[in-house]
């Protein structure tokens, strides 16, 4: 075989060669492709699976049961002299009217423990509603009302479908008579359901059919104004030394590393700390906002460098260089040139940042504030909770109403934070240059 028939075959060996790793290399580039398409498919079919859990239970949160009855305000038992005396119509057994109503419209509820298994169909602090409407109108005296007054948490269950009522009465917390007056009711047309008000303006309570998520979403708040304050500032003004002004040395060094290592921190670490600083060596006070959100700060302050020190490295450096050229001074050169086209990046940032600190709990509940709260914070001194934490407390607790009430408070608070990612991505795209 001739040199040239040798050449020509290796140059054909080599030819299929090349073209089976080729073909190799593509269909591995193409099980790849697949691969991330399956892994993107899952993973948005896990997202859905999870946000229709969530939104199934917790959409019937934002209604609720009311049923009417006809009140007497019995000028005797509220106010028998006739003054009209504030101090003696806020002492009147304002309950008792609304058991009378009840007793008279069921008179088959004979026995104590049926009178009292037929008050249980409506909210146990009904009686303070009728007081607010006869301070707030005293003319209601003497008449007769027909109010609606919010049901209880089981009744409201067993309107909304959410407890079977063609179960034994061993499996279900209404008695067969309670159902019974129930039907009664609903044939009357005294059983409607309206928005449910209470749970957007009201704080935490015991009772099911009264907690609202008000005093949790003022504490998250104030927290938030708190870590805003305090992180945004000293985090941008760390970025603006680490990446203009600090010398390349070792220290500077050491000290990147430390920010760097510090946004992988575990969020309990941080409520760690502020238990120790904040609570026991300062002697702040527990279950704050303040604290809390100096808490979160911490939590926050390692993020808003990273990000502001991205921005203002994505600055080009012609800017900065025209800026010396014409005389101006490296702080001029900062202030006036490089940190306004780095805003939008750093808001980018800091709105994550926030939003990852708004839907921590675990170092909220180092620092006490899974404490049951009932009033609406004033100011960030005013013992409070959190949205998240409140989330945790209710799913804690056995009644089922608290599962729908669970499932709404966490739809808001994923309201919150997608409404704030919406915005970091809107800053960014409007505010941001392309060089």
């Amino acid at each position: 075989m001739s040199k040239e028939t040798q050449s020509h075959s290796a140059l054909e060996n080599k030819g299929r060669n090349t073209s089976r790793h080729l073909a190799k290399r593509y269909a591995s580039e193409r099980r790849f492709i697949w691969y991330t398409r399956v892994a993107i498919l899952l993973a948005l079919s896990a997202l859905v699976v999870l946000l229709f859990a969530i939104c199934s239970r917790g959409y019937t949160a934002f209604v609720q049961t009311e049923i009417a009855t006809t009140v007497f305000f019995d000028e005797l038992k509220i106010d028998p002299d006739g003054n009209r005396d504030s101090a003696v119509l806020k002492r009147a057994n304002y309950t008792g009217l609304i058991k009378t109503a009840l007793y008279k419209q069921f008179p088959d509820a004979e026995t104590r423990q049926q009178k009292r298994a037929l008050y249980k169909l409506i909210g146990s602090s009904m009686g303070l509603e009728l007081r607010k409407m006869i301070l707030a109108d005293p003319s209601l005296i003497g008449t007769s009302q027909r109010i609606w007054f919010t049901a209880s948490d089981d009744v409201d269950m067993a309107v909304k479908g959410k407890m079977p009522r063609d179960v034994p009465e061993t499996q279900r917390r209404l008695s067969d008579q309670q159902l019974s007056w129930l039907e009664t009711l609903e044939s009357a047309d005294q059983i409607r359901t309206v928005f449910n008000t209470m749970f957007l303006t009201t704080g935490d309570s015991r009772e099911p059919e009264l907690a609202g998520i008000w005093g949790a979403m003022v504490g998250s708040f104030w927290m938030m104004a708190v870590c805003i304050a305090l992180s945004v500032p000293f985090g941008v003004m760390t970025a603006i030394y680490l990446e203009e002004f600090a010398p390349s040395n070792k220290f500077t060094d050491l000290i990147e590393v430390n920010i760097n290592n510090l946004a992988a921190v575990p969020s309990i670490i941080f409520g760690l700390l502020g238990l120790a600083m904040f609570l026991s060596l300062f002697g702040l006070p527990r279950s704050a906002p303040l604290v809390g959100g100096m808490v979160l700060a911490l939590m926050t302050l390692p993020t808003v460098i990273i990000a502001a020190r991205a921005s203002l490295k994505a600055v080009p450096p012609s800017i900065r260089e025209g800026a010396l050229g014409i005389g101006a001074s490296q702080m001029q050169t900062v202030l006036h040139h490089v940190l306004p086209l780095a805003v939008p990046g750093i808001l980018t940032g800091t709105i994550i940042g926030m939003a990852r600190a708004l839907g921590e709990s675990a170092p909220l509940l180092m620092i006490g504030m899974v404490a049951f709260i009932v009033d609406v914070p004033s100011g960030p001194l005013d013992a409070s909770t959190a949205l998240p934490v409140q989330v945790y407390l209710w799913s804690d607790n056995p009644e089922r109403a608290f599962i729908e009430k669970t499932s709404a408070a966490i739809m808001v608070l994923l309201a919150f934070l997608i409404t704030m990612n919406g915005a970091a991505v809107y800053l960014r795209r409007k505010f941001e240059r392309r060089w």
